[in-house]
């Protein structure tokens, strides 16, 4: 059986360039990068090297990339880490009702402990509106989270807008980009952000490693307490295969910038177009004018997107219905929801996403499996079949 994996906003393939990169230092240069002794100092030149290309990727300085855990730790830490050093300015933050769970959790969590945050809402293209950004700024705001690029529709929200209004307020602005840095250009001057996340498994690095973009100047409290590691910002020994596994990873995808958007793009557009052509009723969710180039999120009416994406699987081919980590949730997901659609297209939505690792032999195998599959358990539906004939019917008393 041909594997075909077509779920790679969750994670990415590693690139053997990552893996042959990151070896030395699990044998031979394994020294603690804060040690003084050659040992360690061999360490140490690796970390910053990886911090170089990290910021490279992103247009900063290196000595404003801090090192974490990944991006649930960074969005934590930003967030966490405004709140706290920021509440004698204010206890008021906005974000959006379409973040990933590491925003949305931790923007509850300090709602509990006497934080007020706004949730912007969002157009059915999953786009916010820049006169509701406006309209929730307060006197006390001390921070504005948006994603640049959500991980179930690849909608791009216009981030240099929110940053020239959060600059012009003087309000701090974070956004995570775990799902566009490496994928499409991100300049945070360019954008105007304060602090950005990502995360290396996204662009075929280790999991387990991320990074934060904290502006240079930004003051803010440290999440994790210990030594002075990351200038004093992130307490813990520096996972050292992890973090050149990062930069490797960071340096090939600033690279292949250009044949990510022409390529990727390309296959995304001929798998999205070929569905929509041999699959009746099939709808793109979300925004097709200012979207990620691998991603395309579908409902298919009539079929249960969980039980099409088992069916799938049985057959090879790995796609998601949503986050990644909201697998095994029961609730539909958020953020179709928060887009306005019903229940009926959320539960029978299927999120699909390439990478420059995606071949045209996955796409063919994947046009020729899923119509397919789909009108088989269609026909399995009595819903469907109801719902069919009573469309057919009605067409025919229109005609008579």
């Amino acid at each position: 059986m041909r594997r075909v994996y077509l779920d790679n906003n969750a994670t990415t393939r590693m690139d053997p360039r990552v893996l042959e990169a990151m070896s030395p230092h699990f044998l031979q240069d394994f020294g603690n990068a804060s040690s003084i002794h050659e040992f360690g100092q061999q360490a140490r030149e690796a970390v910053e090297t990886a911090r170089q290309a990290v910021a490279d990727l992103i247009g900063c300085l290196p000595k404003e990339i801090v090192f974490t855990s990944g991006g649930t730790e960074s969005d934590n830490t930003a967030i966490r880490g405004i709140a706290a050093g920021h509440s004698g300015k204010g206890r008021h933050l906005i974000t959006t009702t379409i973040e990933h769970p590491a925003v949305l959790r931790t923007m509850e969590r300090l709602e509990e402990e006497g934080f007020q945050v706004t949730y912007l809402p969002v157009d059915r293209q999953g786009l916010i509106r820049l006169d509701d950004l406006r309209a929730a700024v307060r006197e006390d705001t001390i921070l504005i989270s948006v994603m640049h690029a959500n991980n179930e529709t690849g909608a791009i929200q216009d981030l240099r807008a929110v940053g020239r209004l959060a600059r012009k307020k003087g309000i701090l602005f974070h956004s995570d980009a775990v799902q566009s840095a490496g994928k499409i250009p991100v300049d945070v001057n360019d954008l105007g952000v304060d602090l950005l996340t990502l995360s290396a498994h996204k662009i075929h690095g280790p999991k387990g490693v991320g990074a934060l973009y904290i502006r240079h100047g930004v003051e803010m409290k440290s999440l994790l307490l210990g030594g002075s590691h990351e200038r004093g910002r992130r307490g813990g020994t520096e996972n050292v295969p992890g973090i050149v596994g990062l930069g490797k990873a960071a340096a090939l995808a600033r690279k292949g910038l250009a044949d990510f958007d022409l390529r990727v793009r390309s296959l995304r557009d001929r798998l999205e177009t070929g569905l929509l052509e041999r699959i009746p009723q099939a709808r793109i969710n979300g925004s097709t004018l200012r979207r990620m180039p691998h991603t395309t999120n579908l409902s298919f009416r009539g079929v249960e997107g969980e039980a099409l994406l088992i069916s799938l699987d049985l057959q090879g081919i790995a796609v998601s219905t949503g986050a990644a980590c909201s697998s095994g949730s029961l609730e539909p997901s958020h953020v179709l929801k928060a887009m306005g659609f019903q229940n009926r297209r959320v539960e029978s939505a299927l999120r699909l996403s390439l990478s420059r690792m995606t071949i045209e032999e996955e796409i063919a195998t994947a046009l020729d499996v899923l119509p397919s599959t789909v009108q088989r358990m269609r026909e399995l539906s009595p819903l469907y079949r109801e719902s069919r004939n009573r469309v057919q019917r009605e067409g025919q008393r229109a005609h008579s």
